[in-house]
Parts: C-alpha cells; structure tokens; sequence
C-alpha cells in the first residue's frame, strides 16, 4: 500500500525567487512583507494560500513554481 505524498503547503525563498524573479535577498525581503502584511510572527511560516491572498497571484500558477 503506498500514500501519496500530499502537495506542498509552505513557501519558501527559494519558491519566491522562481516565482517572482528576485534574486535571494530580494525575495526574503518579500517573504518579510508577506508576513508583517498578514501579523505572522518570524517562526510561523507563510502558507500558499497566505502567499497568493497577498499577492493575487492564482494557486495553481503558485504551485506550478514549487521546488521540490
């Protein structure tokens, strides 16, 4: 019997300089914003989800960028 590995949830910063082209320090900048818009403190992770309410980028356009 084998599971199926689910997809992923969480964006990273490299998921953010595929997605958006920022070299690395851009990008973790931009990962920053997203959490200070949304009142995530450092340790809690930004989400997909998170991710493209903030940006208004669609899911499915985000997920086809996710590093494995």
């Amino acid at each position: 019997m084998t599971h199926a590995i689910p997809p992923r949830v969480v964006i990273y910063v490299k998921d953010v300089e595929n997605i958006t082209g920022l070299k690395n320090r851009t990008a973790r900048r931009f990962l920053q914003k997203v959490k200070e818009h949304l009142g995530k403190a450092d340790l809690e992770l930004v989400t997909v989800q998170d991710f493209c309410k903030v940006t208004s980028i669609p899911e499915d356009v985000v997920r086809s960028y996710l590093v494995d």
